[in-house]
């Protein structure tokens, strides 16, 4: 079995200084089965659609934000912490629980987070204020890390190749899994050639999945091919968003998730149909801003 990325392994779930870490060559990780939730969002429909319609995976990450906007916080929280025991906190997550102000959010987001913490128990409260910050890395996944912005930084959104062209350099950890965005794909970098990457789909309505095989890092280039391909090397990064559970803003309504193979170095991205109007009428029902309901239709 052969790895994708190239990295020692962490010390768990504290953040990293990235001068800690000295990129390797190569390594060899366990096959496992990542299944990969982002900015749930409070909406209960949408995550119950993504959990029954995902492979067979051994070990769930949640990259943060998994309350604000949608109407079921509390149930969201109990369905995220049944599924899995590794998540990143969000900015959502942060404002919700009070450990940020609300000034810089739109008036919907902040109006909604207000709400959110109204209706959120102790219980969860204490559970998002004691959420970690990432970078997350586990000692059995080396050279693979979970952030919500940017590895440099929480809040950061990474939307183009200029922004992730620094974090990409920077981190001396190969694979980020990231969200915060609320768009599917990914960046990549090997040499001096960086690229965006955005999963393609032939319906709006159906469920749907996506392929994007990473370069392995025992990938052996033919001599055609270093010539072809002389900034292709063994040591590429990568940054990769799975997409927002409960509020996709890429103009795909369907809720949205990834799967990471780390036997065969594929990340297959997945859209799911889920029950919109139920979602929307609760947001309606709880007084929320209208636009938060109608946004969701929209995938933006």
């Amino acid at each position: 079995m052969k790895g994708c990325c190239s990295c020692p392994s962490g010390t768990g779930l504290p953040p990293f200084p990235a001068s800690s870490f000295t990129l390797q060559k190569s390594y060899n990780p366990p096959s496992v089965r990542i299944l990969l939730l982002s900015d749930i969002h409070s909406n209960l429909e949408a995550l119950d659609a993504c959990v029954a319609a995902a492979p067979a995976h051994d070990l769930v990450v949640n990259l943060g934000d998994t309350v604000g906007y949608g109407a079921n916080p509390n149930e969201a929280i109990a369905r995220a912490q049944a599924l899995g025991r590794v998540f990143v906190r969000g900015n959502h997550d942060r404002a919700a629980c009070g450990l940020m102000s609300i000034g810089d959010f739109n008036p919907a987001a902040g109006l909604a987070t207000l709400w959110t913490r109204d209706q959120l128990t102790a219980e969860n409260l204490d559970w998002l204020r004691s959420l970690p910050q990432g970078p997350i890395r586990l000692d059995e996944l080396p050279g693979i890390q979970f952030v919500h912005g940017s590895p440099l930084d929480e809040d950061k959104y990474l939307v183009s190749v200029q922004d992730a062209i620094e974090p990409l350099l920077a981190s001396p950890v190969p694979l980020t899994f990231f969200g915060h965005t609320h768009l599917q794909g990914g960046f990549s970098l090997a040499g001096e050639i960086s690229e965006a990457y955005r999963p393609t789909y032939r319906t709006v309505g159906k469920p749907e999945s996506s392929d994007w095989p990473l370069r392995k890092d025992n990938d052996k280039d033919t001599d055609k091919d270093k010539d072809e391909n002389k900034n292709k090397n063994n040591a590429s990064r990568y940054l990769i968003n799975p997409g927002s559970v409960g509020q996709p803003r890429d103009g795909d309504w369907r809720a949205a998730f990834a799967v990471f193979d780390s036997e065969t170095c594929i990340v297959t991205f997945y859209r799911v149909p889920y029950n919109l109007r139920a979602a929307q009428e609760k947001i309606l029902a709880a007084n929320l801003p209208q636009w938060l309901a109608t946004r969701l239709a929209t995938g933006r």
